[in-house]
């Protein structure tokens, strides 16, 4: 299994009191798999009605493409290039569309699916690596809580939350992050390996700083604490040749790259874990808990071995191009580390086994939470569950789209239109699985593959002053990048055949 939920005496040094200490009769109860697997099944589904799903928004308009052209290779004749550069670095396209093949069932299905398994499989790690820590079940538990409450929060500048919305590859990366940790700790490397492979194998980059991190542990603990900052750092294979001019017209909006462009609450969201993580280990020690402690001190070193690095890529100009290695990401795993050890010891210390004083904690943070969502989210339902019709009006179009338009179409929206108010960042590409002109949120793939810029650049040119094009403007489209159709907001340009429309938007079809 992957971890011993069964109760048994630990390591000396894992307890407050040593084991052979202990009468019989203190031991905690044997429990049983099925109770604590139901326990996280229900906090699971908490979790998916606290913080919603919305399988077509925000990046996924990067990933999902990636999944139906792997199904259907026929989709996307036009820019494939602006996701699948991301598919091809990756096995998470190919594994999600395995699991739709083998089960015969919907994609929306399937990717609603492997969102609560992966939610799911991130509990069940945490809890693991809590019992690793902590002696107490209550105790445990409350990490687990906390970490699932907090799955929408946003980490420091890094433009990350803890889990996404809608399923990515990050997800399924995170659980085998904090597994391969619970490894380590165990002694067990050959597993610990395995971990890293599958999350290298659906998240390259994320998976990088895992391996930072776990590398750390083994130093720290098996060799010489002075040895351990090298560790942090690992090649990422890129090169210092300089980026093509519009490169920097593409990062314009990615300020997160650059830690010296993120606002004052996000450098103390970056730099107050140093401080928690210390006061952490400093009571970890006192309770003579050395995997915490552990854990707590190889923390520290590798956010400050990263954050030279991440000053280092932000200041010289000709060192932009190296801002996509993104060095602050390494917050990530910081912060899931943190939370859980936060709520575990608020579990052990505060909450402890007052049930009124669980309510009292989670019940507000859950609705905050659940709030901030419904803010994020206006125009669309909490939870987009597989099957039912969305009340979106962009979605709507989309969906039609998708079911009305040839596969080989090319369309053309406003490069803007995540920003419209009521769009609710809802990917065109991933509802309708057509193809389209390339826009500011494909400034994100460019952003980490440079080589781009100079076409993503004549593309946004060619749709300036979309809000004022009329049908001759289109129809430019039409002959330079072979546009069929556009999307358009109401009231839309007069003399079009739009065949679809709704109280927000306008599907109309260009006419030779």
């Amino acid at each position: 299994m992957f971890c011993q939920v069964v109760y048994s005496p630990a390591p000396t040094l894992e307890r407050d009191v040593p084991v052979a200490t202990k009468p019989a009769s203190s031991r905690p109860p044997t429990r049983t798999w099925g109770k604590d697997l139901l326990l996280l099944l229900l906090i699971t589904i908490g979790a998916v009605l606290v913080h919603g799903y919305h399988p077509w928004a925000e990046d996924a308009e990067i990933y999902l493409p990636g999944i139906e052209k792997t199904l259907q290779p026929d989709l996307f004749p036009f820019n494939a290039q602006f996701f699948e550069t991301h598919a091809h670095s990756t096995f998470y396209p190919n594994l999600i569309a395995a699991s739709a093949r083998s089960s015969h069932l919907p994609l929306e299905a399937v990717t609603f699916i492997w969102q609560l398994a992966s939610i799911f499989l991130f509990l069940l790690a945490c809890r693991c690596l809590a019992v690793k820590c902590f002696s107490d079940p209550a105790a445990c538990w409350a990490g687990v809580l906390l970490i699932a409450a907090l799955l929408t929060l946003p980490i420091a500048g890094t433009a990350l939350y803890i889990l996404d919305q809608y399923l990515n590859p990050r997800n399924l990366s995170a659980f085998a992050q904090v597994f391969a940790i619970v490894r380590i700790l165990d002694r067990k490397y050959l597993q610990a390996g395995l971990f890293l492979l599958f999350a290298a194998a659906v998240h390259p980059f994320m998976a990088l700083f895992a391996i930072s991190y776990c590398g750390l542990l083994i130093v720290v603990r098996e060799f010489d604490l002075r040895l351990a900052a090298f560790a942090a750092f690992l090649p990422f294979g890129l090169t210092l040749d300089p980026p093509p001019k519009t490169y920097h017209l593409a990062i314009a909006a990615h300020s997160f790259h650059y830690i010296t462009r993120w606002h004052w609450y996000e450098w103390l969201g970056a730099l107050a874990p140093l401080g928690i993580l210390w006061w952490f280990s400093h009571l970890a020690r006192s309770r003579q808990r050395s995997n915490l402690d552990l854990l707590c001190r190889t923390l520290l070193i590798y956010e400050l071995a990263f954050l030279p690095v991440a000053l280092l890529l932000s200041i010289p100009a000709r060192l932009e191009a190296l801002g996509r290695l993104q060095p602050m990401r390494c917050l990530y795993l910081l912060y899931i580390l943190m939370f859980l050890f936060a709520g575990t010891l608020l579990g052990e210390y505060i909450l402890k086994r007052h049930w009124w004083r669980w309510v009292l904690f989670f019940a507000p943070l859950a609705a905050g939470m659940f709030v901030a969502q419904l803010v994020l989210f206006p125009g669309t339902p909490h939870v987009e569950w597989p099957g039912v019709h969305s009340s979106n009006a962009w979605e709507q179009a989309f969906v039609w789209v998708r079911d009305n338009t040839p596969r080989d179409a090319i369309f053309a929206l406003d490069p803007q239109y995540i920003k419209i108010p009521g769009e609710d960042a809802q990917g065109f590409r991933a509802v309708a699985q057509r193809s389209r002109m390339a826009d500011r949120r494909d400034a994100g793939a460019v952003s980490m593959f440079p080589e781009m810029s100079d076409e993503w650049y004549r593309q946004i040119q060619a749709q300036s002053g979309w809000k004022t094009f009329q049908i001759p403007d289109f129809q430019r489209l039409g002959r330079d990048y072979g546009v069929s159709w556009v999307v358009l907001q109401q009231p839309g340009v007069s003399g079009l055949d739009c065949p679809f429309h709704n109280t927000q938007v306008l599907v109309c079809r260009l006419n030779d």
